[in-house]
């Protein structure tokens, strides 16, 4: 009995790893493992699940050279999965060790997805909108435990739009203290009025002292961060109540 308990985990996960394949432009490697058995799977119960992968390209071309995540117990409507639309019953909690490599990163800040990102972002600044566009951004991890930022923006104020090149340095966050700016240098175009600073200092405040970031049906917070050798490790816990339609459509 325990053999064929650990024949239908095998063939689970095996299903689970060529699924994900069929998901990402590419992989270097992913290991699954599904804790469940055919039983449950019909009913569409899993106990956990761990995941692996090394050099996970989405077709959107945003790459992490590391993913580890574990799951806590699955509920899934399995009418709903026979038709290709992943439907949790209740919520999850995961937690994932993620490793980014400078050059990845850098891709995925000049992709359109960050762009798409970057002009959701609004400032009110004395009761007037100032919108931005990227334009192109650099980051660079530093041994020092620095991360230092060179980029431009496209700043739409008043109904007049101005091009912003900056320069900053921050520290990343750790399991004491948020992240931390060093240092804040214009580089290009006119700069930026106090008022502007002040908005922005206390927009970037509140968003790193959140205790949870909300993306559609999904909180997370980041816990801790690290800089080694060029890469850049991100410790996340989250709690996912249905598969947000953005990450379906980052899949696809």
């Amino acid at each position: 009995m325990a053999d064929q308990h650990s024949l239908d985990q095998q063939i689970i996960s095996q299903v689970a790893e060529n699924s994900i394949s069929n998901q990402l432009e590419a992989a270097e490697q992913i290991d699954i493992y599904v804790e469940t058995d055919i039983l449950k799977i019909v009913q569409g119960q899993v106990d956990g699940l761990r995941f692996a992968g090394q050099g996970l390209v989405t077709k959107q071309n945003i790459r992490l050279q590391e993913i580890k995540l574990q799951t806590d117990n699955i509920d899934i409507n399995p009418i709903s999965a026979i038709f290709g639309q992943i439907k949790l019953n209740k919520s999850v909690n995961l937690v994932a060790r993620i490793t980014l490599a400078e050059a990845d990163i850098n891709n995925a800040l000049n992709s359109k997805f960050s762009r798409d990102l970057v002009q959701k972002f609004q400032l009110n600044v004395e009761g007037k909108i100032v919108k931005f566009a990227l334009q192109q951004m650099q980051i660079y991890l530093h041994d020092t435990g620095q991360i230092a930022l060179e980029g431009k923006f496209q700043l739409q104020e008043n109904g007049h739009s101005r091009l912003l090149g900056f320069s900053a340095k921050l520290r990343p966050r750790t399991l004491s203290r948020p992240i931390i700016f060093d240092s804040f240098t214009c580089t290009q175009g006119e700069g930026v009025s106090l008022d502007l600073m002040v908005s922005l200092m206390q927009r970037f405040q509140e968003l790193s002292n959140l205790p949870y970031i909300q993306l559609e049906d999904m909180k997370f917070r980041i816990k801790n961060m690290e800089l080694q050798n060029k890469n850049l490790i991100l410790f996340i816990e989250a709690n996912v109540n249905q598969i947000p339609e953005s990450v379906t459509e980052l899949m696809d």
